[in-house]
C-alpha cells in the first residue's frame, strides 16, 4: 500500500499559523504586478482564486485579499520538519515537492494498524507538530494515492482498498488520470468517454496507435495499474536560487544584489546538505524570454556565499546584456563531500568567509534568518520595499 500525502495549501497556512491573526482570511501567496499566485488560503479559493493564477486577477476576484510576499526559508524549514516526522511511519519516503510526498506503508498494521488509523495518526502528528493540517490518501499504487489525497481536501483521508479500485475507477473523471491533459482529453471526449473505465472499452492497441507509449500509459491505469514505486530521495547534484523581478531592467547594481541574497541562500542549502560545490552558474532570462547561462569551474569546491557571489558577480560582468533582465539566478553544482583540507594548504580568506557563514548560520538558527543581514542587503531589502 502506498500513502500520498498533502499539506493542505501549504504556504497560505503556514502564515496562519504563525500569525493568528490572518486565520479565517483570504491569504494570498504572492505580490508584483507580473506574478502568480503560488497558492492561497480556502478562504481565497471561495472566491475562485487557484494557484498559479496572475495576481492582477486574484484581486479582481478577492479585491479584500490580503497578499503576501511569502517566505521560503519559513516554508523549508517546515517542510524539513514535517519529512522528518514522517519517518515514524516508513523508512521508504520519497519526496515529490516541498509538501507532498510519497510513503510505502506496505506491512506498517502491525505497528499502526490498518491505512485509516495510521493516516489518522500522522495528521495528528502533523497537527501537533506544525499546527497544520493535511490530505492523505492510500491505494495499492502511487497514480491512485495522489488522486485520493485531493479527493476530500482539506483534512481529507481517503483510502482505496485493492478490491475497491475498479468502482472507484467507474465514478473517476478521465481528466483525473495522469497524463492527460489538453492534447488527449479532447480526443477522449470525442470518443465519448468520461470516467476512467470507460478507456477500457477500446483496446491496448487502439490507444497505442493513436497515442503512442502514453496510450499503453493510459490503458494501463484504466485498470489501476501503475509500476512505479516509492523512490527514496535521490542525492542532489545541484543548488539554486532565481527570482522573476517585478520590472524588467538592465542595472547592475540591482542585478548584482538579487545575486548577493541569492548567493546567501544557496550557500545555506550547500551547508544543510554538507557539500561544497565546484561550478557556479548564473541564469538569465531577458524581456523577450531568450536565456542564457554562464558558468565557472573553481579551482576547489566552495560552500561560500561570499565566493559564490563574487564568482556570479564575474560572470554577470562578462556578459554583454543589451536587453533588460526580466528573471536572474544563481546555481552551484559538480559537488564534493565538506571535508577539510589540510591546515597549511587552506586559503585564509576563504577560511575567514566560511567562519563567517556559520556564524550567521549559529544566529539564524537561534534568533530567525531576520536577525542578522549583510549591509549591502539591508540596503538592497529597502530599495525593492519602496
Amino acid at each position: 500500500m502506498i500513502l500520498h500525502l498533502d499539506m493542505d495549501a501549504f504556504f497560505a497556512s503556514v502564515e496562519q499559523a504563525d500569525n493568528p491573526e490572518l486565520r479565517g482570511k483570504p491569504v494570498i501567496i504572492g505580490t508584483g504586478s507580473r506574478a502568480v499566485a503560488s497558492t492561497c488560503s480556502y478562504e481565497a479559493r471561495a472566491f475562485g482564486v487557484r494557484s498559479a493564477m496572475p495576481l492582477y486577477k486574484a484581486r479582481r476576484l478577492c479585491p479584500h485579499g490580503i497578499f503576501l510576499p511569502g517566505r521560503m526559508h519559513r516554508y523549508k524549514e517546515i517542510s524539513r520538519t514535517i519529512f522528518k516526522l514522517l519517518h515514524e511511519f516508513s523508512p521508504i519516503i520519497e519526496k515529490a515537492s516541498i509538501d507532498e510526498c510519497y510513503l510505502d506503508i506496505t506491512g506498517t498494521s502491525r505497528l499502526f494498524g490498518p491505512p485509516a488509523r495510521l493516516a489518522r495518526l500522522m495528521q495528528q502528528r502533523v497537527w501537533e507538530t506544525c499546527n497544520l493540517t493535511c490530505s492523505i490518501g492510500v491505494a495499492p499504487v502511487k497514480f491512485l494515492a495522489k488522486i485520493a489525497s485531493d479527493w476530500h481536501k482539506p483534512r481529507g483521508i481517503t483510502i482505496i482498498e485493492t478490491e475497491q479500485v475498479a468502482p472507484f475507477l467507474a465514478q473517476l473523471p478521465v481528466s483525473k488520470i495522469p497524463g492527460v491533459g489538453r492534447k488527449t482529453l479532447p480526443l477522449l471526449q470525442r470518443l465519448g468517454i468520461v470516467y476512467a473505465s470507460q478507456v477500457l472499452d477500446f483496446s491496448k492497441q487502439f490507444w497505442e496507435d493513436r497515442l503512442g507509449k502514453q496510450g499503453a500509459v493510459l490503458y494501463a491505469r484504466a485498470q489501476g495499474k501503475d509500476p512505479g514505486r516509492v523512490v527514496t530521495q535521490t542525492a542532489r547534484k545541484s543548488c539554486s536560487a532565481e527570482n522573476t523581478l517585478a520590472e524588467d531592467t538592465s542595472d547592475p547594481h540591482l542585478l548584482r544584489s538579487w545575486l548577493l541574497t541569492q548567493s546567501r541562500d544557496v550557500a545555506s542549502q550547500l551547508r544543510r546538505m554538507g557539500v561544497r560545490g565546484r561550478t557556479i552558474t548564473l541564469k538569465i532570462k531577458f524581456a523577450d524570454f531568450t536565456a542564457m547561462t554562464r558558468s565557472k569551474t573553481l579551482a576547489a569546491p566552495t560552500r561560500s556565499s561570499g565566493i559564490i557571489f563574487e564568482t556570479a558577480s564575474l560572470l554577470l560582468e562578462s556578459c554583454s546584456l543589451g536587453k533588460q533582465v526580466r528573471l536572474i539566478g544563481v546555481g552551484v553544482s559538480q559537488f564534493a563531500e565538506n571535508t577539510p583540507g589540510l591546515p597549511f594548504l587552506q586559503d585564509p580568506r576563504k577560511a575567514k568567509l566560511d567562519k563567517l557563514d556559520e556564524a550567521m548560520d549559529a544566529i539564524a538558527k537561534r534568533f530567525g534568518e531576520s536577525m542578522v543581514q549583510s549591509a549591502s542587503l539591508l540596503t538592497f531589502q529597502e530599495r525593492t520595499r519602496d
